[in-house]
């Protein structure tokens, strides 16, 4: 039956696809997030660089760039949607250098070039706010806060702190304001009675929240559409929330009073996950175990099925969840074949946080609120996923110095002991690198905007990296855990143990790419060896080992007496390209500069029959344990993500979390499809796909982003 706002979203939809056809058009690829910015107005706005380097630093650099920002920033309406605003301007990717000259990192560049590590040092945010706090107090009250805490803590650089905090309130609140008053503006010359009707509604809902706590579902929505655009602005923080629990009251007292109904609801929830493809929860459990699932997580989801653009919506499986809600999740990610939902397993993410001596209460309200991101909403700095240690070029260290070393034989144990060392060091050099940017970030790039939604900060009137948090449990990844599994086991099964090829063979054929003389035999012989995910297999055992060591390595970093916690996971976002392009061919067949491998998984190929068992268990006995994940990224054909296949999907997502999954990202995509607007990108630009973590339009990605997903489907 026709939704009496269909047409209107069906509008939106429409206009979004535009709007990123006119990013490509105007800006070129971009490989990253779709995110919900817009093109802004040419020439109307540039950075204010505080530094001779051309950039802007630090407290001031930043309140100013962003206030200056705000006070000219475009007003964006559109009378088809329930919520004002566009974000626009991307200021951390403005500048032309990310960290502060003042504090060079010199004593750590050699290993993080040597061992290709992602260091993290001045990269943005990557925690979640706590929406919850904004959604309590309004614009209003987080001034009241500031004004509180002010008259506690009265250094100068403490009354700094809430100076700025307070002017990038206010900036807020008359970009807020310009919407506004725009919107009676348009209303007054509208003809159309019930666009007119619209338009005024608009202004009276946003002038109820320009200062005063959100009362109503859509004025929530449209304060946190306000935040998240600010917040995007200023450093492209896409953290969500729990977004069904924290909407049920609203929507609850809504109904209750007859406000709205559900098509109004559905309406509104529309126009919040069109506006950006912030990463949202549904379902799981609350900090007493018990389901979140309400009317509100359904609408939620009939929501996401009308807009089916990019998004980001994650379910939370657990023993409580109802299957209800799994299999309507399961349903539109057959149905609609846009790479969302994705899944999440709350046992072992809370078991595993536990390990690191938190309580299950707070264990269970730390949830995926990224590409692999976990965070305790306003409580929890973390960076994740802005530290990456490429371990196939760690092994290609230690293979290069075993095979240059004259004075001994070859040996997989020899191996072994080398990429030990070599990953303590590079482990080491990534701990040290996110000290440094602890150190120094406040005044490189302090979190001006997120800072106002996190449990501290105010308080103690200082940034979230700078002691400002409750918690500090730092992310360190690993990436490329399949090609040094599958190099171990090569290399022992043909050399050591059949003795079909020896040391001085395999590394002849590396060093030629497997291009001379029977490199191609030779590359066959390594590629077909016992590889991880085959079950079983010395892939596998050595697998379990790498994950083992790097799991002991990083937790060594930890300094609890100064409140570090660090936590490894395993993930590569998209990095495969780029860390591929540094190392060169392994000894499980990989060529030269190709890419590594994905994330926790196995290398494309790994299994020919059962591959979605294979691969769940797989990536189930690799889970680093302490409450970051090793993301599954699961590759499903249209033909087996068909109406009758729901009921096997869901049992491999409740199987993959039972035996200690963390994430799953699922892509349904029909191979033929992909590889055509692979080919030319313009035939299907409504195509969207999840590259890794992230969900965005495939004519978006570059040919090389694009090749990463054409190489997963072909071979599964």
């Amino acid at each position: 039956m026709k939704n009496r706002y269909d047409t209107r979203i069906a509008n939106l939809r429409s206009r979004k696809l535009e709007q990123t056809q006119e990013k490509i058009r105007v800006e070129g690829i971009l490989d990253e997030d779709d995110y919900g910015r817009i093109v802004p107005p040419k020439g109307l706005w540039n950075i204010k660089p505080n530094h001779v380097d051309g950039s802007f630093y630090g407290y001031d650099g930043w309140t100013e760039n962003f206030c200056s920002l705000m006070d000219i920033h475009p007003v964006y309406i559109d009378v088809d949607d329930a919520m004002a605003g566009r974000w626009m301007y991307f200021m951390s990717k403005m500048r032309k250098n990310k960290w502060n000259p003042a504090y060079p990192y010199t004593h750590l560049e050699d290993n993080i070039k040597k061992y290709d590590i992602i260091s993290g040092i001045g990269d943005d945010a990557h925690f979640a706010p706590d929406f919850e706090i904004g959604l309590k107090l309004g614009w209003g009250g987080l001034i009241e806060k500031i004004e509180k805490y002010r008259k506690i803590n009265t250094s100068q650089e403490q009354q700094h702190f809430y100076d700025i905090h307070l002017r990038a309130i206010k900036s807020i609140q008359g970009w807020i304001s310009r919407h506004i008053d725009e919107a009676k503006a348009m209303a007054m010359k509208e003809t159309d009675p019930e666009k007119k009707v619209a338009l005024l509604e608009l202004a009276r809902v946003n002038e109820n929240i320009v200062s005063n706590a959100p009362e109503t579902l859509r004025e929530a929505c449209q304060w946190i559409v306000w935040y998240h655009l600010a917040s995007r602005t200023y450093n492209r923080d896409g953290a969500g929330g729990q977004i069904d629990s924290l909407l049920q009251p609203y929507y609850e007292k809504d109904i209750a009073e007859g406000r709205i109904d559900d098509e109004d609801a559905v309406y509104y929830l529309a126009c919040l996950l069109i506006n950006d493809p912030v990463y949202w929860q549904l379902g799981g459990p609350d900090k007493n175990g018990k389901d979140q699932t309400s009317k509100i997580s359904y609408l939620i989801l009939e929501a996401a099925d009308k807009i089916n653009t990019s998004l980001n919506i994650t379910i939370r499986v657990h023993d409580g969840l109802p299957e209800e809600l799994l299999r309507k999740a399961v349903s539109y990610l057959v149905k609609n074949k846009n790479g969302w939902p994705r899944f999440s397993g709350d046992k072992a993410l809370v078991e595993g946080f536990m390990r690191n001596g938190f309580s299950a209460e707070l264990a269970r309200q730390r949830i995926a609120v990224g590409c692999n991101w976990m965070s305790l909403p306003g409580l929890e700095y973390t960076m994740n996923d802005l530290v990456k240690v490429n371990m196939a070029k760690v092994f290609e260290v230690a293979y290069e110095e075993m095979m240059n070393d004259k004075a001994s034989k070859p040996s997989t144990s020899k191996l072994w002991d080398l990429y030990k060392k070599h990953l303590a060091l590079a482990v080491h050099t990534a701990a040290e690198g996110i000290r440094h940017h602890l150190k120094y970030q406040k005044y490189n790039e302090p979190e001006l905007i997120l800072n106002l939604l996190s449990h501290g900060p105010l308080e103690k009137g200082c940034d979230v990296s700078d002691g400002g948090a409750e918690y500090y449990n730092l992310s360190i990844d690993g990436a490329g855990l399949a090609v040094v599994a599958d190099s171990f086991a090569a290399l022992q099964q043909r050399i050591e143990d059949e003795k079909r090829l020896s040391w001085e063979e395999v590394y002849f054929h590396i060093t030629g790419n497997f291009e001379d003389e029977n490199g191609v035999v030779v590359q066959q012989i390594l590629k077909n060896s016992d590889r991880y995910g085959n079950g079983h297999s010395r892939g596998d055992k050595w697998a379990s080992d790498i994950k083992d060591l790097f799991v002991e390595l990083v937790r060594k970093e930890s300094e609890p007496e100064k409140r570090r916690i660090f936590i490894p996971g395993f993930f590569s976002w998209a990095n495969t390209v780029g860390f591929g392009l540094n190392v060169k061919a392994t000894p499980n067949g990989r060529k030269a500069y190709t890419p590594i491998s994905h994330g926790a998984n196995p290398l494309p190929g790994f299994s020919v029959d059962g591959a979605s068992v294979a691969l769940a268990h797989a990536v189930a006995h690799i889970q680093p344990g302490y409450g970051n994940t090793a993301p599954m990224q699961w590759e499903l054909d249209p033909s087996m993500a068909e109406d009758e296949n729901i009921d096997m999907i869901c049992a491999v997502i409740k199987a993959h979390f039972n035996m200690g999954g963390t994430l799953i990202n699922v892509n349904v995509m029909d191979k033929n499809k992909v590889i055509e607007a692979h080919k030319d990108p313009s035939k299907y630009p409504d195509l969207v796909v999840r590259v890794t973590g992230f969900t965005a339009y495939f004519a978006m990605l570059s040919p090389q982003f694009r090749q990463l997903v054409v190489d997963r489907i072909l071979e599964n």
